[in-house]
């Protein structure tokens, strides 16, 4: 068939257009994973708090859902290739803003306008890809495509930007991802068409107002939940006015939403019972996966692994996520396998992942030791995320048009914003926590705590120290081994909490519908049995 956006030739090289469209697709979220090994360096660079850096993060997230919405009347009104060729070059020269910034609110600015152009080009490059697929099986590879992009696209990222900084200034990497996107220009000029053929809509009834609050809301919330524990929360002013913008703004989009005549987000789409429970098993899978953060982080602070060891570890991850996505896919398109299948296996792989982690922290672990594990996450997010998303956006009604497809993205956006904020309070809580019983025992009273302070003040003093250094340098080795294992039993704490919720998940979905089939058939077999009499 005659592709309406596609020049002559590339139908003959399949291959050539998938890869051009992978590109292109994974030009657009490295905008997402540009901070996972840079931002350290931002932070020095621009005088700026974690948080700033997490708020940057969300920021672009808030402009792609932001823009998301009106993209599919964008679709159908600009000439693709021309459209493409804008945003790329608009990004092109954000990145250039981006990375001579030195003020930290206009970094941040940028940075939502970066989400915005990302979104343009995500959703844009989307259609091409379910362009080229067949209408049955459009909706299952084209998930599996983009949601396997973006949830490798960090790893991919990594693996350049990793050896960059290693070697050279953090800047290099900005320059890479320019050389990148002015490839995918010429991309986009070999493989498209100048004019696509399709029927033009006019840009007419568009809800840029409910837009323009829906931004402003997503911004408010992002930074009233990831600033509420730096500043104490409600006793700032500063959490009281983002609190007070979000709540104002959630109002005021879901009246806009209820009076447009062209909504942005169609609210039937909540009358579904199977759109609600997909929506949060949605959000107990980001959050559940997200915890793979705290071996990144544990590999790179406590076990002092390089960056390029960590980023290969990472790099495990991703491959038992592609091989296992390939096999739910092929399981779901040829064997014609219910998505629902995948629930279970897939909840129960991630528990028994965290389970594992909470036993297996030590302060020595080799890579080895954390290969296996490692992949049987990646597995579980292979098997779970693109079912999920297929039943998510299958059970929307067919009448809400893309309305399933935005609040998913938006169910993103909430869940990595309280995977930010949660894990930090998580933290918090369970460091202080087992730092308090530790110096409940670490005092001069307890023998063993003496003995291991003369023996380690013998140790500094037989090197040449002084008796005063010898005193200081072992009570600071001993605040250093009760913050170690203090961060130890945190990330137990917190792998045997998401263990617990994961697993528990697991069962029920397993029983739920088990119990539901017998509570039926005893139903029914009442109501049939005085008519067989």
């Amino acid at each position: 068939m005659k592709s309406i956006y596609f020049k002559d030739w590339v139908a003959g090289w399949e291959w050539v257009s998938r890869i051009g469209l992978f590109l292109l697709l994974l030009s657009a979220l490295v905008q997402l994973g540009m901070f996972v090994l840079t931002q350290n360096y931002m932070v020095s660079y621009l005088g700026a708090q974690p948080e700033d850096i997490w708020f940057a993060v969300m920021a672009t997230y808030a402009g792609i859902i932001t823009i998301l919405p009106v993209q599919f009347r964008f679709l159908r009104y600009f000439e693709t290739r021309s459209y493409l060729l804008f945003n790329i070059m608009i990004a092109i020269v954000l990145n250039v803003l981006c990375m001579h910034a030195q003020d930290i609110f206009l970094f941040l600015c940028i940075r939502f306008l970066q989400g915005i152009f990302a979104g343009n080009v995500i959703v844009c490059t989307l259609t091409l890809i379910f362009s080229r697929l067949h209408p049955e099986r459009a909706r299952s590879i084209g998930s599996a495509v983009f949601y396997g992009t973006m949830l490798s696209n960090t790893v991919l990222i990594a693996m350049v930007s990793g050896v960059i900084v290693e070697s050279s200034d953090w800047k290099f990497t900005y320059y890479c991802l320019i050389f990148f996107q002015l490839l995918m220009l010429v991309v986009v000029l070999v493989m498209l068409k100048r004019k696509a053929e399709f029927r033009r809509y006019p840009l007419y009834q568009i809800d840029f107002a409910g837009m323009i609050v829906f931004g402003v809301t997503a911004l408010a919330v992002a930074y009233t939940i990831l600033y509420g524990s730096k500043y104490y929360w409600f006793t700032d002013p500063r959490i009281c006015w983002s609190s007070f913008i979000a709540v104002i703004g959630v109002a005021l989009f879901l009246y806009r939403q209820h009076i447009a005549k062209r909504p942005v987000v169609n609210l039937g789409v909540f009358r579904s019972r199977n759109f609600l429970i997909g929506l949060c098993l949605l959000a107990i899978y980001y959050g559940g996966k997200d915890s793979m953060n705290l071996i990144y982080n544990y590999a790179g602070g406590v076990l002092k692994w390089s960056t390029f060891q960590v980023i290969i570890l990472a790099a495990c991850n991703m491959i038992g996520m592609v091989l296992f996505l390939i096999l739910s896919i092929r399981l779901i398109v040829v064997k014609k396998v219910s998505v629902t299948v995948f629930f279970a296996p897939g909840f129960a792989l991630l528990g028994l992942f965290n389970l594992w982690m909470s036993f297996l922290l030590t302060p020595n672990l080799s890579f080895t030791d954390l290969i296996v594990p490692v992949f049987m996450q990646g597995a579980a997010s292979g098997l779970l995320f693109v079912p999920i998303m297929i039943y998510v956006l299958s059970s929307a009604p067919g009448h809400t048009g893309s309305s399933g497809l935005i609040i998913a993205a938006y169910t993103r956006f909430t869940a990595t914003l309280n995977s930010f904020a949660g894990f930090y309070n998580l933290q918090l809580y369970f460091n202080q926590y087992f730092k308090e019983g530790f110096l409940g025992y670490v005092t001069s009273e307890n023998p063993n705590t003496t003995e291991w302070l003369n023996a380690t003040k013998a140790n500094f003093s037989s090197k040449g120290f002084t008796a005063d250094q010898a005193s200081s340098l072992a009570n600071s080795a001993l605040s250093q081994a009760v913050n170690l294992q203090s961060q130890l039993l945190t990330n137990r704490a917190i792998f045997t909490l998401f263990a617990v919720v994961l697993i528990g998940l697991a069962l029920l979905l397993i029983f739920i519908p088990a119990v539901a089939k017998l509570y039926y058939y005893n139903k029914n077999k009442k109501v049939l049995d005085p008519a067989m009499m």
